[in-house]
């Protein structure tokens, strides 16, 4: 018998085993990650796919629903609450992001500065807040602003200050919720803190060698170091801020007159409580696509401002190459 004929035939118990092996292990690998699978099925790939469908139909989720075609998101143009619930989302999503976005680096830079030991203890304590219930928090705020005996009128008043009336103003709820959502700030520090212990000393010893302070240093090695932590806490500060939901329902339910209707607000109205569910998937599929197309003018905005800056720095050199051949 020819050699590589005893060779094949001597393996070929040992591919067959090998292939047992396989398909036992890839058969215990779905059966472990099946739960994950079917919950992923079941309330997330599904519900999108149906809620796509119930947005060209009237169902009140008692009766059939009825095909309607477009006439759901054609309504939308002439509805005044749809309208103000998308102008109360940009217009505290215009006062959130900036806000957290420089105070949760601000407040970075202070944790950064602290002993490795103490950083733990800063850390723990800044992020606290992020982890405790939304419901919990929004309670305290609302005791805090409340307009005759809350701690912060009381504070303003010892100096003279007559304050606001914060959640009953329709003038001044939106800046409450504002500085409620400030109480999550460490979370985006610590965020920012894992990117300032990524940059390597060598940067800032090499920028010191230049002759460069501790301005040129943050903004010539610090914030391009950062680029991309900025970038994800922005993606998810923007994420966030449409969906603001809890804070507005339980401090103001929307009011008054309406200043604080939040777009998830108002579409949790329509749907679960005016019984509305083909109006409100229509919502959803324009918040869903308002949220994407906010996400990727920001990814192509940076991408532009990277591209301009690599642009401004290679004309820098050039012109500085030209001038010492001159």
């Amino acid at each position: 018998m020819p050699l590589y004929t005893m060779h094949t035939v001597a393996s070929a118990p040992g591919q067959r085993r090998r292939s047992r092996i396989v398909r036992r292990e890839t058969l215990t690998f779905y059966l472990l990650i099946s739960p994950w699978l079917i919950g992923l099925l079941s309330f997330t790939l599904i519900p999108i796919v149906a809620s796509l469908g119930f947005s060209f139909t009237r169902w009140d989720m008692l009766s059939p629903p009825e095909p309607v075609g477009l006439r759901n998101y054609a309504r939308m143009l002439n509805d005044r609450l749809f309208w103000q619930s998308l102008s109360v989302t940009v217009r505290y999503t215009m006062m959130y992001v900036p806000s957290e976005l420089i105070g949760g680096l601000l407040l970075a830079l202070l944790m950064n500065q602290v002993s490795t030991r103490g950083i733990r203890v800063f850390r723990t304590i800044y992020y606290m807040p992020s982890v405790l219930s939304g419901v919990a928090f929004v309670v305290v705020w609302m005791w805090l602003f409340h307009p005759e005996a809350g701690l912060i009128n009381a504070t303003l008043a010892m100096i003279g200050i007559r304050g606001p009336r914060w959640l009953v103003d329709p003038n001044t709820a939106l800046t409450a919720l504002w500085i409620m959502s400030l109480w999550g700030l460490g979370r985006t520090a610590v965020i920012y803190l894992a990117g300032l212990r990524g940059i390597p000393r060598e940067l800032y010893e090499a920028a010191a060698i230049d002759g460069a302070g501790t301005w040129q240093s943050f903004v010539h090695v610090t914030l391009p170091m950062l680029t991309p932590t900025i970038f994800f806490n922005l993606v998810l500060s923007v994420i966030a801020t449409f969906q603001t939901f809890t804070s507005a329902f339980v401090a103001t339910n929307g009011g008054p007159l309406d200043s604080t209707l939040f777009f998830v607000l108002y579409l949790y109205r329509k749907a679960f409580q005016e019984f509305q569910m083909g109006y409100a998937s229509a919502l959803a599929w324009v918040l869903f696509v308002s949220n994407t197309a906010v996400v990727r003018a920001v990814n192509f905005g940076i991408f532009v401002g990277a591209l301009a800056t690599a642009l401004r720095v290679w004309l820098s050199m050039d012109r500085a190459s030209m001038r010492s051949v001159d």
